[in-house]
């Protein structure tokens, strides 16, 4: 393997790790501590600095609850399950605001044939 590659594999690990942190919404301090490792070795693996030992990859795969091989999955394949969950969250989004206009205009709005039935 030529070194290019390698330093491929390690951006894409880098950002895959502070994407999936993000995701869980932890600080690299937090992650530091669930991991048990260092607030700067976290730092410096994000920043590409530092590689890291499959040992290191398991603890922060737990830490992190995900599967190691998301650690190593391209920017693209990453980006189609945003998409889709993205199309999801819209999806549902729009099955709720239509059942609160449907709400709204059933409370609020009234009826053409019961403001007809309110004259009789």
């Amino acid at each position: 393997m030529d070194e290019n590659n390698v330093f491929d594999i390690q951006i894409i690990f880098s950002r895959n790790l502070k994407r999936l942190r993000n995701d869980a919404n932890i600080s690299q301090m937090t992650l530091a501590s669930l991991a048990d490792l260092t607030h700067n070795f976290i730092n410096d693996i994000e920043n590409g600095k530092k590689w890291v030992s499959a040992k290191t990859i398991g603890k922060l795969a737990t830490a992190l609850r995900v599967e190691p091989h998301q650690f190593f999955l391209s920017e693209s394949r990453w980006n189609e399950k945003e998409k889709e969950i993205l199309s999801t969250y819209m999806d549902d989004l729009s099955e709720s605001v239509q059942k609160v206009l449907t709400e709204y205009r059933r409370r609020y709005i009234p009826d053409r044939q019961d403001d007809n039935l309110k004259k009789i």
